[in-house]
Protein backbone atom coordinates (compact mmCIF):
# COMPACT_ATOMS: atom_id res chain seq x y z
CA UNK A 1 0.00 0.00 0.00
CA UNK A 2 1.25 3.47 -0.92
CA UNK A 3 1.75 5.84 1.99
CA UNK A 4 -0.30 9.06 1.74
CA UNK A 5 0.80 12.43 3.11
CA UNK A 6 -0.71 15.90 3.34
CA UNK A 7 0.89 19.07 1.99
CA UNK A 8 1.50 20.12 5.60
CA UNK A 9 3.50 16.94 6.20
CA UNK A 10 5.54 17.57 3.04
CA UNK A 11 6.21 21.17 4.17
CA UNK A 12 7.83 19.81 7.35
CA UNK A 13 10.61 18.29 5.22
CA UNK A 14 12.21 21.52 4.05
CA UNK A 15 15.69 21.34 5.60
CA UNK A 16 18.91 19.85 4.25
CA UNK A 17 18.57 16.97 6.74
CA UNK A 18 15.24 15.95 5.19
CA UNK A 19 14.24 17.19 1.74
CA UNK A 20 10.90 16.13 0.30
CA UNK A 21 9.40 17.47 -2.90
CA UNK A 22 5.99 17.05 -4.44
CA UNK A 23 5.90 16.35 -8.18
CA UNK A 24 2.58 15.59 -9.87
CA UNK A 25 0.90 14.44 -6.64
CA UNK A 26 3.77 12.07 -5.78
CA UNK A 27 6.15 12.72 -2.90
CA UNK A 28 9.88 12.13 -3.15
CA UNK A 29 12.52 12.11 -0.42
CA UNK A 30 15.53 13.48 -2.31
CA UNK A 31 17.77 13.96 0.73
CA UNK A 32 20.17 11.22 -0.40
CA UNK A 33 20.23 12.69 -3.93
CA UNK A 34 21.30 16.21 -2.93
CA UNK A 35 25.00 15.67 -3.69
CA UNK A 36 24.28 13.77 -6.91
CA UNK A 37 21.82 16.20 -8.50
CA UNK A 38 23.37 17.52 -11.74
CA UNK A 39 21.93 21.00 -11.13
CA UNK A 40 23.40 21.16 -7.64
CA UNK A 41 21.80 20.72 -4.25
CA UNK A 42 20.61 24.35 -4.17
CA UNK A 43 18.01 23.56 -6.83
CA UNK A 44 16.47 20.83 -4.69
CA UNK A 45 16.77 22.81 -1.46
CA UNK A 46 14.90 25.70 -3.08
CA UNK A 47 11.96 23.35 -3.74
CA UNK A 48 12.16 21.50 -0.42
CA UNK A 49 8.75 20.98 1.17
CA UNK A 50 6.97 22.46 -1.86
CA UNK A 51 5.14 21.43 -5.00
CA UNK A 52 8.01 21.27 -7.48
CA UNK A 53 5.94 20.04 -10.44
CA UNK A 54 6.26 23.22 -12.49
CA UNK A 55 9.97 23.65 -11.77
CA UNK A 56 10.57 19.98 -12.60
CA UNK A 57 8.77 20.25 -15.95
CA UNK A 58 10.31 23.63 -16.85
CA UNK A 59 13.77 22.05 -16.81
CA UNK A 60 12.68 19.31 -19.20
CA UNK A 61 13.99 16.26 -17.38
CA UNK A 62 14.85 13.22 -19.48
CA UNK A 63 13.05 9.89 -19.34
CA UNK A 64 16.11 8.53 -17.49
CA UNK A 65 15.71 11.20 -14.81
CA UNK A 66 12.03 10.39 -14.48
CA UNK A 67 12.83 6.70 -14.10
CA UNK A 68 15.52 7.47 -11.51
CA UNK A 69 12.96 9.37 -9.43
CA UNK A 70 11.04 6.19 -8.69
CA UNK A 71 13.59 5.00 -6.13
CA UNK A 72 13.09 8.22 -4.13
CA UNK A 73 9.28 8.03 -4.03
CA UNK A 74 8.00 7.79 -0.46
CA UNK A 75 4.31 8.26 -1.08
CA UNK A 76 1.54 10.22 -2.68
CA UNK A 77 -0.57 13.21 -1.77
CA UNK A 78 -3.86 12.51 0.01
CA UNK A 79 -6.74 12.40 -2.45
CA UNK A 80 -8.44 15.52 -1.07
CA UNK A 81 -5.36 17.68 -1.82
CA UNK A 82 -4.40 16.31 -5.24
CA UNK A 83 -4.33 18.51 -8.30
CA UNK A 84 -5.77 17.22 -11.58
CA UNK A 85 -3.06 15.55 -13.66
CA UNK A 86 -1.44 17.96 -16.10
CA UNK A 87 0.18 16.67 -19.27
CA UNK A 88 3.94 16.46 -18.93
CA UNK A 89 5.95 18.79 -21.12
CA UNK A 90 8.01 15.92 -22.41
CA UNK A 91 4.88 14.47 -24.06
CA UNK A 92 5.14 14.84 -27.83
CA UNK A 93 2.25 16.53 -29.61
CA UNK A 94 2.36 14.71 -32.94
CA UNK A 95 -0.02 17.13 -34.63
CA UNK A 96 2.22 20.06 -33.74
CA UNK A 97 5.33 18.12 -34.81
CA UNK A 98 3.88 17.22 -38.19
CA UNK A 99 2.82 20.83 -38.84
CA UNK A 100 6.28 22.14 -38.02
CA UNK A 101 7.82 19.45 -40.29
CA UNK A 102 5.64 20.60 -43.17
CA UNK A 103 6.63 24.20 -42.54
CA UNK A 104 10.35 23.40 -42.50
CA UNK A 105 9.93 21.28 -45.65
CA UNK A 106 8.38 24.26 -47.46
CA UNK A 107 11.12 26.56 -46.22
CA UNK A 108 13.83 24.71 -48.12
CA UNK A 109 11.91 23.35 -51.14
CA UNK A 110 11.07 26.81 -52.49
CA UNK A 111 14.69 28.10 -52.52
CA UNK A 112 15.91 24.84 -54.09
CA UNK A 113 13.22 24.98 -56.79
CA UNK A 114 14.06 28.63 -57.55
CA UNK A 115 17.77 27.79 -57.78
CA UNK A 116 17.08 24.89 -60.11
CA UNK A 117 14.84 27.05 -62.32
CA UNK A 118 17.51 29.78 -62.46
CA UNK A 119 20.15 27.21 -63.46
CA UNK A 120 17.98 25.85 -66.28
CA UNK A 121 17.17 29.34 -67.58
CA UNK A 122 20.85 30.32 -67.46
CA UNK A 123 21.90 27.21 -69.40
CA UNK A 124 19.15 27.65 -72.02
CA UNK A 125 19.80 31.34 -72.74
CA UNK A 126 23.48 31.82 -72.12
CA UNK A 127 25.02 28.51 -73.18
CA UNK A 128 23.42 28.40 -76.65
Amino acid sequence: MVQEYTKAQVRDHNKKESVWVLVHNDIYDVTAFLNEHPGGEEVLLEQAGKDASEAFEDVGHSSDAREMMLKYKVGTLVASERKPEQPKKSTVDWKETSESSESSLKSWIIPVALGLAATIIYRLYFMS
